[in-house]
């Protein structure tokens, strides 16, 4: 039986956990609102950029001149993932979930014959990823020190996978993160990237107008420009929603163990106030004992 020193020094220790896990709580719930306003406020840009997409590629899909970053290689040999994780943990199952999902696609993919590369963002994902996957593991790349993750980052990153397709180095790009749905559910996914996944035609309305547009200049100029923009938006709303997501596990995660530790401290309390009670029993029996030998 643990003795009282030892009862004692084991729920101050936790009390003390308890503290520090209350305190990443409200701070994950802090940053978790900017976070989930940005990546709210990220997607309805992206969708229209999808939209001009949609408008400007359906025209130059088809001609031998259309940009690589629209139509890809042309082959469907090297895939390029960009798995995108977080750079701490202390979050639950968050960067696990993302990074088995990941594994798990490399994994189908290479069962169809084909050759995978992996581009790691987050040093949660490369530690994992290089446990199980560390010859397709091409590039690290991690954030740590950086009290905020910009649009520069997502450039930076769009500009060296753009430099990759030019030097033939993958066939097919598609980033894998957590989109957030919600504060309790982020949902392992993947989005094709190169070459661009282009939306259904909207449906004609009922009474037969459809829109016509023009552009200035011509299509494959303004492709040009927009196709790597575009490139770099829909990975930093992917990185947007991996933050959005990794706070709000974060927050799930550090009450759940403030929980737990509440929980734990009731039952050493307990077992500390039975344990001093047998103490002091104990020592009144020897000391009535001793009084009735005397």
């Amino acid at each position: 039986m643990a003795n009282l020193k030892d009862l004692r020094g084991r729920i101050n220790s936790v009390k003390s956990t308890r503290k520090i896990t209350q305190a990443m709580k409200m701070v994950a719930a802090a940053k978790l609102r900017r976070a989930q306003q940005q990546a709210e406020a990220a997607r309805p840009y992206a969708e229209r950029m999808e939209r001009m997409l949609a408008s400007l590629g359906a025209a130059v899909a088809g001609s031998p001149d259309a940009p690589k970053l629209l139509v890809g290689s042309g082959a469907d040999k090297v895939h390029l993932l960009v798995v995108v994780t977080a750079d701490r943990g202390l979050a639950g199952a968050f960067n696990t979930n993302v990074s088995r999902y990941a594994r798990n696609l490399v994994r189908d993919l290479e069962s169809q014959g084909k050759t995978v590369k992996v581009i790691t963002v987050g040093r949660k994902g490369a530690a994992y990823l290089k446990r199980e996957l560390a010859s397709r593991v091409v590039e690290e790349i991690n954030y740590v020190g950086k009290k905020r993750v910009g649009f520069e980052e997502a450039d930076t990153l769009a500009t060296r996978i753009t430099a990759m397709l030019e030097a033939g180095e993958f066939d097919v790009c598609t980033l894998v993160y957590n989109r957030f749905r919600s504060v309790i559910a982020q949902v392992p996914s993947a989005q094709q990237l190169i070459p661009t996944v282009l939306p259904a035609a909207q449906a004609t309305p009922a009474d037969g107008a459809q829109a016509w547009y023009e552009y200035e200049p011509d299509e494959a100029t303004i492709l040009a420009q927009l196709l790597p923009k575009n490139l770099a938006i829909q990975i930093y709303r992917a990185m947007l929603e991996n933050s959005a997501g990794f706070f709000g596990s974060q927050m799930n995660a550090m009450d759940n163990a403030t929980r737990n530790a509440g929980d734990m401290i009731n039952k050493l309390t307990l077992t500390y106030n039975r344990t001093r009670q047998a103490n002091i029993t104990r020592e009144l029996i020897e000391i009535i004992s001793g009084a009735e030998a005397l």
